[in-house]
């Protein structure tokens, strides 16, 4: 009996216990737009109540009911809210901002929601900003119904994304991006680019993704367009899961008969290789020569050699997949104690992508040598199928420890990505005479990324005193295994192969290996001065980055006076009978072709100080005026392949400069805001453009070659920007910008060598143009009060003066009557930016839909030079749909559709020249995506 009265006691207490409801928020200081760390709360007419942690953040357990809550804090004024409902079960936002006491306004800004409401928590983010910001929270993210970062964040005013990865902020991209991750400098995936790519990142683990467009002293000093950063998902309160499946169906590219299909592996779904694509001999292996005997001095035949490597060289027709995506997420917190709190998260993700592009185009145009002649003419032609499979495997874990007046957080995350594309090309070379080529390439990638971050966070018993340090290393790396050409030439009788016409058959290992140190301390203090609340800010930061890249390259050469039956097809190269040995009369072999210019190592470091004042002039003016020190040095080793160039850890850069910066903000009133900004930044070159490099794309068929002389640029912003929010959610803003560049860098074509690309600085540049944004809800009719519209719109110019050298060749290579001008428009800048969406919201019923477009300008995508003309990439217009249904007692399962392209267009770049008709450069159709998706939170 006792028992059962003791069990219906212990469940009583926990049905008590399940009902009650949670209170939790953040509290604001509104003298310096910060968090109030230690701020009281209590529910009055209870024993209930709670101190923000050094976050500003609380969290009250309460019985269902309305009640009345206070904040107060010493020397502000304190606030009683009234009206306050927790239900049961439920989680009650509420978010509040504290005056100082001698402060006259008499309102003060409540925000209170039914649940987090993180779209306006970016709001809020931008709002009390003290540089001028844009970003895309998690529920933005959600609501595009966007996989990766790189499909969300092109929503962001002002963003763009270029193949399908790399972000560009005011048209602006590459080396005039920052990509951080939590605020930390992370290495790149790609040899060829500067920043980070964003489709790595998968949406599950992302918090929000903030866009910094002006500097101030606690930021980088190298970029110019914006500072994007990424923000992986904070620790949780309290205990949540979440579990989500997705597929994409392209009738273009899924279930097609007629994909391109390589070689795969079961592990490639996990984004890595098992070891069947390695490089089959040492690297340093003495190769013997195909001639006498065939072996070297250790005994070792060229024809074992050969038959080493593996014999597929060319891809198959297959029936192509959907896409395919899975994710799961955890995290809680506990308390353990009175003022100390234990969190954990993690986060696991998985995303398989197929593509396939019919009839895909790259060709190189030339201008005829007779000025007369306007019409450009082909210097090699190329179209073909191409199959491409992306496997991304995506995990993230983390433990926070938080005490009164410390908070200590550990994460680590790792992607994992792996890409295989196959190609079958046609095309002709025109270099010397009208051949005709038959190409088959085969390409695969494993790519990986490591981040560890420490981060601490400590404040004084008076808040007046906060000391945040961070430590985070990066590990990185990149292997093109195997990458296989075929050439063939298309003769009368069949198929050749004829190295000094179509190029010889090659197998490419290319190896980058990346690792990344970086250190920071910031300290802020609260203090007074002349008599009003001021925040000094300052700080030191290190950076240590190194990267060890290298290229193995080996040819297939044909020796004997029989020909081998390979009609065409490159599986029968390496065929047993097909090899070269010393008993046959004809037959193919290994050779190695080592350039020194395929191998360098290069490591920079990056030393900063900082320093900043945040001070209010008068009661609606405010500034932040900050210096910053940076010293930039580069080292490089590495030889030409002349030989007559060897650099071993040759200091390449030395530049040590201060970087000063200012923004006003003058609050007209509670929710408008008019800003001013003026800074000096920086624009380097990347490890392999300050170099002797030389790294070839068998794909495209383009040769990156390095500039050991090339510099970095140095750029002058100025800013203004008038932002209005509303109560509702709703915000209007209108930005003007103008940067000035000295010595900017671009990629520039080779006068007799299209194919052959640089970088170089190209004299001086002036990017100037303006940004609207506006979100409103259209509530002013109860017949649309559940829709909203956003847009954003950025029209932007550019103009280049040339340097000499491209002046001077631009004239050589004019056509008659045509005049050239000393400017040019700026490489990757896009005249205009469009991005808008009708979005539909009944959160009572659980629906939840939206119409999203976007489109860029034409674009300078290659900078022509001489006899090569510019290239332009066209506008996309990008048009999707989204809807999603939730369901379920508390509304924790959902399903969404999407439908992404529905205009059906055309992705495309075309070669421009003086009175001739445009060509196309690159071409592909990328077709129509269906998608559907469930989740389910628990």
């Amino acid at each position: 009996m006792k028992y059962n009265f003791l069990l219906f006691f212990v469940l009583l207490s926990g049905l008590g216990f399940a009902q009650e409801g949670i209170l939790r928020g953040t509290v604001m200081d509104g003298e310096l737009n910060d968090v109030l760390p230690f701020t009281e709360i209590k529910v009055i007419g209870t024993t209930l109540g709670t101190t923000t942690d050094f976050d500003g953040k609380y969290q009250l357990n309460v019985e269902p009911g309305v009640y009345t809550v206070s904040f107060s804090f010493v020397g502000y004024k304190t606030i009683n809210i009234s009206d306050v409902e927790i239900k049961e079960n439920q989680t009650e936002s509420l978010n509040v901002t504290l005056e100082m006491s001698e402060n006259s306004l008499d309102e003060v800004i409540i925000t209170t929601t039914a649940k987090r409401n993180t779209e306006q928590s970016v709001l809020n983010l931008q709002k009390k900003s003290t540089i001028v910001m844009d970003g895309l929270s998690a529920e933005g993210i959600e609501k595009t119904g966007a996989s990766s970062v790189a499909s969300a964040v092109k929503q962001v005013p002002g963003v763009s994304i270029q193949g399908g990865k790399f972000v560009y902020v005011r048209g602006l991209g590459d080396r005039y991006t920052k990509s951080l991750l939590n605020g930390i400098d992370i290495p790149g995936l790609d040899p060829d680019k500067n920043t980070v790519q964003m489709d790595i990142f998968p949406t599950n683990m992302i918090e929000n993704v903030l866009v910094s467009k002006t500097a101030s002293a606690d930021l980088p000093a190298d970029f110019t367009g914006g500072v994007v950063d990424i923000n992986l998902r904070d620790f949780s309160s309290k205990e949540e899961y979440s579990i989500s499946v997705g597929s994409s169906f392209n009738p273009t590219m899924h279930f097609n008969d007629n994909y391109v299909k390589g070689e795969t592996q079961t592990s490639d779904f996990f984004g890595l290789d098992n070891g069947s694509r390695d490089l089959p001999i040492p690297r340093n292996l003495d190769i013997p020569a195909a001639v006498g005997n065939g072996t070297n001095s250790d005994g070792l035949s060229i024809s074992d050699v050969t038959s080493s490597f593996n014999p597929t060289l060319g891809p198959t027709r297959s029936t192509s997949d959907a896409d395919l995506n899975l994710s799961f997420t955890a995290a809680n917190q506990f308390k353990f104690s009175k003022n100390r709190k234990l969190g954990y998260q993690a986060a696991f993700s998985l995303r398989n992508t197929v593509e396939y592009f019919e009839d895909y185009e790259q060709n190189f145009y030339f201008k005829p040598p007779e000025t007369d002649v306007f019409q450009i003419i082909p210097n090699r032609t190329q179209i073909g199928d191409v199959g491409i499979r992306n496997n991304l495997m995506s995990a993230l874990g983390g433990l926070s420890y938080q005490t009164e007046q410390s908070k200590y957080k550990f994460s680590i995350i790792h992607l994992q990505n792996a890409e295989s594309r196959a190609g079958f090309f046609t095309g002709k070379t025109l270099i010397l005479d009208d051949i005709e080529i038959k190409r088959d390439n085969l390409e695969y990638s494993e790519r990986s990324l490591t981040n560890l971050l420490l981060h601490g966070k400590h404040t004084s018993k008076e808040a007046n005193w906060i000391v945040e340090w961070k430590a985070s290393p990066s590990f990185s790396k990149v292997n093109d295994k195997d990458v296989r050409v075929t050439p063939f030439e298309v003769t009368n009788t069949g198929f050749s192969i004829r190295p000094s016409t179509a190029g010889a058959p090659q197998r490419i290992w290319r190896n980058l290996e990346e690792i990344n140190l970086v250190g920071k301390l910031d300290i802020t203090n609260k203090h007074d001065l002349f008599g009003k609340q001021a925040k000094l800010k300052f700080g030191a930061a290190y950076t240590y980055k190194e990267r060890d890249f290298s290229i193995d390259q080996y040819l297939i050469s044909f020796k004997g006076s029989n020909a081998v039956p390979v009609n065409g097809e490159p599986n029968n190269i390496l065929l047993d009978d097909n090899i070269w040995r010393a008993d046959n009369d004809g037959g193919f072999f290994i050779q190695g072709n080592f350039q020194p210019a395929n191998t360098f190592n290069s490591s920079a470091q990056i030393r900063a100080a900082y320093a900043m004042e945040e001070f209010k002039i008068t009661e609606k003016l405010k500034s932040i005026v900050g210096l910053r020190f940076e010293q930039y040095l580069l080292n490089y080793t590495g030889t030409n392949n002349q030989g007559d160039i060897s650099l071993d850890d040759e200091e390449v850069i030395n530049d040590a400069n201060v970087y000063p910066s200012a923004n006003f903000i003058y609050e007209y009133s509670d929710n408008t805001n008019f800003r001013l900004s003026y800074s000096n930044t920086t624009a380097r070159p990347s490890f392999k453009e300050a170099s002797i490099a030389q790294i070839f794309d068998p794909l495209t068929n383009l040769t990156f070659v390095g500039n050991i002389d090339v510099k970095p640029s140095f750029i002058q912003n100025f800013d203004v920007r008038y932002e209005r929010y509303s109560d509702n959610g709703g915000m209007i803003s209108v930005s003007g910008f103008y940067k000035d560049f000295k010595d900017p860098i671009e990629m520039v074509a080779f006068p007799t060598r299209p194919t052959n690309i640089e970088p170089r600085n190209v004299g001086s540049a002036r990017v100037f143009g303006l940004e609207f944004e506006a979100r409103q809800k259209l509530d002013f009719t109860p017949a649309l009060e559940k829709f909203s519209v956003n847009m954003n719109i950025s029209l932007i110019n550019s103009e280049v003066e040339m340097d000499p050298r491209e002046f001077e060749s631009r004239q050589l290579a004019a056509r008659d009557g045509q005049k050239i001008k000393k400017k040019r428009q700026l490489q990757g800048q896009s005249p205009f930016l469009i991005n808008f969406s009708l979005n539909y919201d009944d959160s009572e019923k659980g629906w939840q839909g939206g119409l999203f477009y976007n489109v860029q300008g034409e674009t300078l995508e290659v900078v022509g030079i001489r006899n090569v003309p510019d290239v332009y990439t066209q506008p996309f217009h990008n048009l999707s749909f989204q809807l999603t249904k939730a369901f379920g007692e508390n509304k924790n399962s959902s399903i969404n559709i999407g439908i992404s392209n529905l205009l059906d267009d055309t992705i495309r770049s075309y070669y421009k020249s003086f009175n001739s008709a445009s060509e196309i450069f690159s071409k592909r159709k990328i077709g129509q995506a269906f998608s559907v998706g469930y989740s389910y939170n628990f």
